[in-house]
């Protein structure tokens, strides 16, 4: 674990109180105090005005993909990423004490949540709402004080708000997991020993074949790539920038080499983080 993570004290994650973020702040860095903000910006600005140490950021999801926005809002948040963490996500179906799970009538929760529960909202009939957080619907829910109203959530927000598990589970596809980053405003890189990954953006040169030669660093020095993702700058359809994921640290010779040949043939290339490998890399099918 980095400096930056052991010294942590304070970690900002977007929303309310029980959300996953909240749990995957707990897991990650257990013994600082997980602090709530409205949006993803709030989470980046905490850590910029010093209100907190780190902030932890959902970019994507086993089923769903990429997180909506987090993309373009990392290479301009002035922050560096310094961890990476994988949560299993647990979908719990929540309700009042005095709830029963035959007599749910309506079930809230977020979009995603919703769409990754479609064979136990189908089973039950109720009406569906589509809310602005997990851990906002399981509040809701408490404030409804109506035992014929349930959210899905974490357990964690059932421990927040007073409510229990109707029925345990109810995720569609049991290998769902988001990944999370840890971001701070240290640039702190572990050394050139281990598993690591370097995550960073850049922009091609807009030539022919940018793209297919700014590539070939990588196969020609065995470097692995994990992720590569496109997405448009500005509104316009001619600026591209790439996100990217890859296997071993800048200072090893290979990827040293890689690096360099990229940077030739792009206009913008900027590593975002250096970090450990997290475990549940080994695990992942």
């Amino acid at each position: 674990m980095s400096k930056a993570l052991l010294t942590a004290k304070r970690i900002a994650f977007q929303g309310e109180p029980g959300a996953y973020a909240n749990l995957a702040a707990r897991e990650a860095v257990p013994h600082a105090a997980a602090i709530p903000k409205p949006t993803f910006e709030d989470a980046m600005d905490a850590v910029k005005t010093g209100d907190c140490d780190v902030c932890i950021i959902p970019v994507e999801n086993s089923l769903i993909g990429r997180i909506a926005d987090i993309h373009h809002l990392l290479p301009d948040s002035g922050l560096h990423i310094v961890g990476e963490h994988f949560l299993p996500i647990r979908h719990q179906l929540l309700g009042l004490k005095t709830a029963t799970l035959e007599g749910i009538t309506s079930i809230y929760s977020q979009a995603p949540a919703l769409a990754q529960c479609r064979a136990v909202l189908r089973a039950r009939g109720a009406v569906v709402h589509n809310w602005y957080d997990t851990a906002g619907s399981a509040k809701h829910v408490a404030e409804l004080g109506d035992p014929t109203a349930a959210a899905i959530a974490s357990t964690l927000a059932a421990e927040f708000y007073g409510l229990k598990v109707l029925q345990a589970d109810v995720e569609d596809e049991h290998h769902n997991a988001t990944r999370f980053l840890i971001m701070s405003q240290d640039d702190e890189r572990p050394p050139n020993d281990g598993k690591v990954v370097t995550t960073l953006v850049f922009q091609v040169k807009n030539v022919a074949a940018a793209l297919y030669k700014a590539m070939g660093g990588f196969a020609t020095n065995g470097v692995n790539m994990t992720k590569l993702e496109s997405y448009q700058m500005g509104g316009s359809f001619n600026a591209t920038r790439f996100y990217c994921d890859i296997q071993g640290h800048p200072d090893a010779p290979h990827v040293k080499r890689a690096l360099e040949e990229l940077e030739f043939h792009t206009a913008t290339m900027r590593i975002m983080g250096v970090y450990p490998a997290h475990p549940f890399r080994e695990d992942m099918p």
